[in-house]
């Protein structure tokens, strides 16, 4: 087995709380939970349905240009847009997401996935480095991004 396939089964991490719970509690998520509020997006990251969401930590957010971020708080659709296209249907692991090319969110765009043997979880979705990967809840799994993704 390669190293990196032991490295990615050791880091799975397994939390008794939904999605929604996960974010609030970590304090480097803060942005991303302000704006699943904005988006209304909290029922959603609740609710029964397996989910994978890429969730940018709040160090991704302060990447995004201040007008662009400032642009999406303030237009709802739009912001919806982009936080769905962060959220995939089904629980995915990162061993899973390096078997795959692509993945289709919810929003309806499509991610690529990029398997990188030299990083620590060994994935890039789109542009994004995966930097916490396999924090499962009890209605799917979150992947840390290092990158907030915008649908093209």
């Amino acid at each position: 087995m390669a190293l990196s396939r032991i490295i990615k089964q050791v880091t799975k991490l397994k939390f008794n709380v939904d999605i929604a719970t996960l974010v609030t509690q970590a304090d480097d998520l803060s942005t991303f939970l302000k704006a699943a509020i904005s988006g209304d997006l909290v029922e959603t990251l609740k609710g029964q349905s397996p989910l994978t969401v890429f969730v940018p930590d709040n160090e991704a957010f302060s990447k995004v240009p201040a007008g662009t971020l400032d642009s999406l708080f303030n237009n709802k659709e739009q912001l919806t847009d982009v936080l769905t296209y962060h959220v995939v249907a089904g629980k995915h692991f990162a061993a899973d997401l390096a078997k795959q090319e692509t993945l289709l969110t919810v929003q309806g765009g499509m991610l690529e996935v990029h398997e990188h043997h030299w990083l620590r979880h060994g994935i890039t979705i789109n542009d994004a480095v995966v930097k916490d990967a396999n924090l499962e809840c009890t209605n799917g799994v979150i992947h840390i991004i290092d990158t907030v993704l915008m649908p093209k």
